[in-house]
């Protein structure tokens, strides 16, 4: 970056509707990366998980996420809980993979051994050989490091540095947005899981709250026009909807039904589809260039998917994400070029909720910077 790391330059609008994106470093650069994953990725809810893939007690779920490693743990009282993912003798990392531990955590490397609560339970011959419990160590001041946890119905969420707001308040504009919606009928349909984009996680949640490229990326597999689309941003809310005369219930072809596409910021993304179908998405940021994203498909009306009905959908979302995956790594790849060291432009009717997540990413990482002084941007 320039001389001073803080500073991202940032061209100046000449009119009112001429919108410049985020400079081409915000999605490449090391060094915006870590500033990002110690304050974008860590000062409010990052989304993490998901509750129906830790069955029993004993299970966890290593999450490497935001440059650190995390484990979600489900305890001896079926609640889940989250750790930092490290030994607390030399900082190993304890889990490497989802896996169900029994009754104990074991650290691999000399067998300190934590409970499911994170509690030190064991520390062989740190004293000597056969003195396990030297005068003066405490068991209880060693254990695992929590992190802030929060479970909002089958999403889990951290708080990295324990300072956000409460969870009810901080997605206060989402919840609200989904009160036609009882989520406590919400069942398991599918899972779809697209392993490795190479793709800037913020590229993303860009393509997702966007209606724009729709009728132009995926024309062979929906049919919404996009005169039909509206934006909404709702503070760190924001995403778009569509209302159609005519539903599609089969969901048989391309995709023509009432919808909604919605973020919370910075990276939970939920949407619901016409008649009964809600699709949550886990976008798992781990590099400049290297995001890791599931989805999974819910019913929202109590009722179960038939297998075909599961396949169908998921036949269909397949196809439709990975449209947009192609374009967000041709996004990645133009943030080499030197003509995308500016940023971009910004339709500002289509693009509002682009807009309004990008000054989030700018508030949150130039607080207290020259940027803040500078000129405008998004």
């Amino acid at each position: 970056m320039s001389k001073n790391k803080n500073l991202i330059k940032i061209k100046k609008p000449k009119n009112i509707n001429t919108i410049f994106g985020l400079p081409a470093k915000t999605y490449t650069d090391h060094e915006f990366w870590k500033k990002e994953c110690n304050t974008v990725l860590s000062n409010g809810w990052l989304f993490v998980g998901f509750v129906h893939e830790l069955l029993k007690a004993g299970d966890v779920i290593p999450v490497f996420i935001a440059n650190k490693p995390i484990l979600i743990v489900k305890n001896s009282s079926n609640e889940i809980n989250a750790f930092h993912n490290v030994c607390s003798h030399r900082c190993l990392k304890l889990v490497d993979e989802k896996k169900n531990v029994g009754k104990a955590i074991r650290c691999p490397y000399h067998s300190w051994t934590y409970d499911l609560e994170g509690k030190l339970k064991a520390a062989p011959h740190i004293g000597g050989t056969n003195r396990h419990k030297p005068k003066g160590f405490n068991f209880l001041d060693h254990g695992l490091k929590p992190i802030r946890i929060h479970i909002w119905h089958d999403w889990i969420f951290v708080n990295l540095n324990g300072k956000a707001k409460k969870f009810s308040d901080y997605a206060k504009p989402l919840i609200k947005k989904f009160e036609d919606i009882d989520f406590k009928k919400l069942k398991y349909a599918a899972t779809l899981d697209f392993g490795k984009i190479n793709s800037n996680w913020k590229f993303l949640i860009e393509n997702f709250i966007e209606p724009y490229h729709v009728q132009f990326v995926h024309k062979s597999t929906t049919n919404q026009p996009l005169k039909d689309h509206y934006t909404i941003v709702d503070g760190i809310c924001y995403g778009s909807g569509i209302n159609v005369k005519e539903e599609d219930e089969k969901n048989s072809n391309a995709l023509s039904v009432t919808s909604r596409y919605l973020s919370l910021f910075p990276n939970f993304i939920i949407a619901n589809y016409f008649p009964n179908q809600i699709g949550v998405y886990l976008n798992i940021p781990i590099s400049p260039g290297e995001t890791i994203q599931k989805r999974i498909i819910y019913t929202s009306d109590g009722k179960s998917m038939t297998e075909e009905e599961s396949n169908t959908a998921k036949k269909i979302w397949w196809s439709v994400h990975k449209e947009d995956h192609k374009m967000c790594e041709r996004l990645q790849e133009g943030r080499s070029s030197p003509a995308s060291e500016q940023g971009g432009l910004l339709s500002p009717h289509w693009e509002k909720g682009v807009q309004a997540f990008q000054k989030l990413i700018i508030n949150a990482t130039m607080k207290n910077s020259k940027l803040k002084k500078g000129r405008k941007n998004v």
